[in-house]
């Protein structure tokens, strides 16, 4: 019995070993493809972040693109304003013309009135003229037939006096008459002549005012633009200097602080340099206007935007004012918020919308 018992177990068959090998491999393979899982979870997580991101700072540039043409859109039609004002003062100079045209026709008209009074004066001289010759034709007959007598009667010369006397003083309304036709046909050339040349002067001195205009707002910007340097705050847009108000302001005030009193400062300067070298002849200013974001405000001393847009550029052309620049120079509008550069209902749009723009114009 024992040898038969050891010859059962000698061909029993032992699977743990093979069973536990099995669970190792497939262990592994599970590890395995927990990491390969984790890693493309990783890279994919990795991607979605780059794309997100890259589609992040493609929409801020979008962004700024769309602001940067709203602000193209603004400074278009600042020129558009100019060019109406410009326009205007045309106008009113082709409206001196018409009336130095009215002028000229009335003086054509007492001119042609003159030259027919001349011509009822000729005829009225030849009528004069005849009627002294039949009085002379008379006077010579009457003196024939009365030969035997030593003088003629006392009417006759009478008449004879008159005669000659009206005949001297028609003479004398003739040589006055052709004195004023001709210093009116004189009158009326220089006239013709000034009117010409009033047109082109008036074109040319428009053109030269614009061009002029132009040359010292471009000369400003640039010593302002290396004076200011690059500052986040202080941006270049079109022909106006933009100041972010926090820059020059606390929040909800209008006194310039001390940064806002040092850009000041620097812009006082350059104004003051700049208004030596513009001639008289041009009549320019610095406009100031005041704008602050949609938030309303509501205080003792500002009862809306309106208020605190005006009360801070006014603050401003103050300051100005104090530090040299002449008051008739200067000029203060406040917008309130009804022109924002960023119509976004968040904080960098009101950041953006929150400023004080400077622009050098014509009056």
């Amino acid at each position: 019995m024992p040898a038969l018992s050891r010859r059962r177990n000698t061909h029993t068959f032992d699977i743990w070993p093979g069973f536990v090998d099995a669970l190792a491999s497939i262990l592994m393979v599970i590890v395995f493809l927990v990491m390969v899982f984790a890693l493309a979870q990783f890279f994919l997580t990795e991607a979605i972040t780059g794309r997100d991101e890259a589609l992040d700072k493609l929409n801020r540039q979008v962004s700024e693109l769309g602001e940067l043409l709203a602000l193209e859109r603004k400074a278009a039609t600042g020129l558009r304003a100019d060019v109406t004002q410009l326009s205007s003062q045309l106008q009113s100079s082709v409206a001196k013309r018409d009336v130095l045209e009215q002028e000229m026709k009335a003086a054509g008209t007492t001119i042609e009135k003159q030259i027919a009074d001349l011509a009822r004066l000729d005829a009225l001289k030849a009528e004069l003229e005849q009627q002294v010759s039949e009085l002379a034709g008379k006077l010579s007959e009457t003196g024939k037939s009365l030969l035997a007598e030593k003088e003629l009667s006392e009417s006759a010369r009478a008449e004879v006096a008159l005669l000659n006397r009206q005949m001297t003083e028609l003479r004398k309304q003739l040589g006055a008459l052709e004195a004023t036709l001709q210093e009116s046909e004189r009158k009326n050339e220089e006239q013709q002549a000034q009117i010409v040349s009033l047109g082109n002067r008036l074109n040319a001195a428009l053109a030269t005012k614009v061009q002029e205009l132009a040359r010292y707002r471009s000369e400003f910007f640039g010593r302002l633009s290396e004076i200011l340097g690059s500052h986040a705050d202080i941006r270049v847009v079109g022909d106006r200097f933009v100041f972010q108000s926090e820059v020059l302001f606390e929040s909800g005030e209008a006194l310039l602080g001390d940064a806002g009193q040092q850009q000041m400062a620097n812009l006082a300067k350059t104004l003051v340099e700049l208004e030596a070298d513009i001639p008289d002849t041009i009549d320019w200013i610095l406009r100031v206007d005041g704008h602050t974001d949609r938030v309303p405000i509501s205080t003792t001393r500002f009862a809306s935007n309106w208020e605190l847009s005006t009360a801070r550029a006014i603050s401003v052309v103050r300051y100005l004012i104090d530090a040299g620049v002449p008051a008739k120079r200067l000029a203060a509008t406040g917008f309130g918020e009804y022109q924002p550069l960023d119509p976004r209902n968040d904080e960098i749009a009101y950041r953006r919308n929150r400023r004080i723009e400077l622009k050098l114009t014509q009056r």
